[in-house]
């Protein structure tokens, strides 16, 4: 053992866990002769739990699942177990000598989530340690929260059984909504027999079978349309075995909804054959998982079109139980955000309508004039996956002068009342003050006109600050005539204002972006500036201002980064293969936002976007550095369009 442990930070590591921390280096060594380094690949299978003498399973690095299976071949997921961790707690009686091996008619398994490197303490190590109090507290704490997670995680199961019925994506197995029987056809079969079943049959994929009736692969429409027509070969020469997709992914019977649908989106596929025994017996496509949740979408919207201003706390913990599981689940960034964006949408929409109810309640009338809600900052962008604070404005028609005070009088009213539902919600008010609640961020039309043009003739730093959240405005709620008139507007001033986007863009070229070399962990041999790179401002940030000030260039407003980017490659400015690059800088970037503060949000820390370069693994910090090299390259490109 003590030759596998090369690096000395994970000796060091080792000794200071519980078990072992306040033994003796002697001591130390002689423990770990008895112990192993288990190192595991992702998705690897073990069945650790074959003989108890084992031990207990140490997570040094990585993640893994523990699942359950029955007689019946159903599986469950027992635990997902992170850093410093243990597995094997289940054999814990058996060590102890209560009882026999528990679970003997089970099957339990461990499933490696992430690769990682674990340590094997097998039973006689434990019995030695359990001698010290301190060890057996450390033992006793562990176990006591692994049973509250396992009683919350039943407990939980029990609540949506209740509430939501077996017929609810979150307990309903592939079994309850995959489509059966399945159409098959065989490996000789020629590609217009597969074409003219899936007409036949109004069928988008046909399963390939051998003799036996087992699983060979898959055809799509897909399939036929690149390896048959547009692969130039002729339907009478290629047969199904030439053109299926091998080996394809499956599901069980027992698989749960979100299993099935962590695969569609892990694996870029629309259809998964449900197999039993390698044979198939139905199909799931992507359409029908998407269809069958959106009946809890609408159990959440109704929630939000519900609420009164004093449930209105509900609406929050509803969508934070959907982002989790979409965390959990491992969805892509970019659509779990634009899932959960449609709930912010819909609860901000929600908490104005509140509001201007509100008023009206009051006693202090409806609108006077015709007006439009804005969010800038991260919920205008559709980042924004947990309550922050609030960024708003409100834009209102032209009025007369004898009209103005008591117009004016009204919309402060309602600036008020909206940041007062907003925060009722869970969004804190804003520290810099940039709500409809201040003076600044609410007017006219024609006062709109006149704030921009001062921005644009003072540009100083704070001006400029200004500018770059106001740009990443969107309407959300209100008229839309005045929305229009309010972008011809904005258009028209930025189109006034060269000079001011020009000192934005000088801005950017005085906040370089770190540069991390490929032999930087050279660099840390003690904690310092080097080790800390925050990806909000050194990579989202700037990702944001270049591609806002390309946009105003090419008379791009009220648009998501997406948007940005989609747009510019379709006006030219940005070739295809540099866009690709960009966009996933952009999901990089926020992927590692999200997946931090969630982890912080969980313990119930403070919410930080700083990263510690030596707590990442290579790949992460090779997505890093080219995350970083892609924003520098946009900023080069963003000057040289100057």
């Amino acid at each position: 053992m003590l030759q596998t442990i090369k690096d000395r930070a994970l000796y060091e590591r080792i000794h200071k866990n519980p078990l072992f921390v306040d033994t003796t280096e002697e001591e130390f060594d002689n423990l770990l002769m008895d112990c192993k380094l288990k190192i595991y690949e992702k998705a690897e299978k073990s069945n650790y739990f074959k003989t108890p003498q084992e031990g207990l399973l140490i997570i040094l690095q990585g993640s893994a699942e523990v699942h359950i299976e029955g007689q019946d071949g159903s599986s469950v997921m027992l635990e997902v177990l992170q850093e410093d961790e243990i597995i094997g707690f289940s054999n814990f009686a058996y060590y102890l000598g209560e009882m026999a091996r528990p679970l003997d008619k089970h099957h339990i398994d461990m499933e490696i989530a992430e690769n990682s490197i674990c340590l094997q303490v097998p039973y006689e190590v434990i019995k030695q340690r359990m001698d010290d109090q301190q060890v057996r507290d450390y033992v006793l704490r562990k176990m006591s929260l692994r049973l509250a997670n396992v009683y919350t995680s039943l407990g939980e199961q029990v609540r949506l059984a209740d509430e939501y019925g077996e017929s609810e994506p979150y307990v309903r197995r592939v079994q309850d909504f995959m489509n059966s029987p399945v159409v098959t056809i065989h490996a000789e079969a020629e590609t217009k027999e597969i074409a003219e079943l899936m007409i036949g049959k109004s069928v988008s994929s046909v399963i390939v079978t051998d003799q036996m009736g087992k699983l060979l692969g898959i055809v799509t429409e897909k399939d036929l349309v690149e390896r048959v027509i547009a692969g130039g070969g002729s339907s009478s020469e290629l047969l199904a075995k030439d053109i299926m997709t091998k080996k394809p992914h499956t599901v069980r019977l027992t698989d749960y909804y979100y299993e099935a649908l962590t695969k569609f989106y892990k694996h870029g596929i629309k259809h998964l054959p449900v197999v039993k025994a390698g044979k198939p017996v139905g199909i799931v496509t992507f359409a029908t998982l998407i269809t069958k949740r959106d009946r809890n979408s609408m159990n959440i919207l109704r929630t939000i079109e519900e609420s009164s201003f004093e449930n209105l706390p509900i609406v929050k913990a509803a969508i934070y139980d959907v982002l989790s599981n979409l965390i959990h689940d491992e969805i892509s960034t970019i659509h779990t955000l634009e899932i959960i964006t449609k709930f912010y949408d819909r609860l901000a929409k929600h908490c104005v309508m509140l509001a201007v109810q509100s008023l009206e309640d009051k006693g202090k009338g409806s609108p006077p004039v015709p007006f439009a809600w804005y969010q800038m900052g991260s919920g205008a962008r559709g980042e924004q996956f947990m309550l922050t604070d609030q960024d708003h404005f409100l834009v209102y028609e032209d009025v007369s002068s004898n009209e103005a005070q008591q117009v004016a009088t009204y919309f402060q009213h309602l600036g008020n009342e909206i940041v007062v539902h907003l925060e009722q919600a869970g969004y804190t008010r804003c520290k810099g003050f940039m709500m409809a609640s201040e003076t600044q961020w609410r007017g006219t039309l024609n006062d709109w006109r006149e704030r921009l043009r001062q921005w644009a003739l003072q540009s100083t730093p704070e001006q400029i600050l200004l500018g770059y959240n106001f740009l990443s405005f969107r309407f959300l709620y209100g008229n839309s005539s005045v929305n229009d008139r309010f972008i011809t507007l904005v258009n028209g001033q930025l189109r006034k204002s060269s000079t001011f986007i020009y000192y934005m863009a000088q801005q950017e070229r005085e906040k370089p972006i770190p540069q991390l070399q490929q032999n930087f962990l050279t660099l840390f041999r003690g904690r310092s500036k080097a080790d800390i790179i925050d990806i909000k401002k050194h990579a989202l940030f700037p990702l944001h201002h270049c591609l806002q000030i390309l946009g105003v260039n090419n008379g791009i407003i009220n648009a998501t980064p997406l948007e940005i980017i989609a747009t510019l490659q379709k006006k030219k400015k940005l070739t295809k293969d540099f866009a690709d690059e960009v966009r996933h800088a952009y999901e990089i970037s926020l992927s590692i936002r999200i997946s931090m503060s969630w982890e912080k949000h969980l313990r119930n820390e403070a919410i930080s976007t700083e990263i510690d370069l030596r707590k990442l693994r290579r790949w992460e910090l090779n997505e890093l550095r080219t995350t970083l090299d892609t924003v520098r390259a946009l900023q080069a490109h963003l000057l040289s369009k100057l």
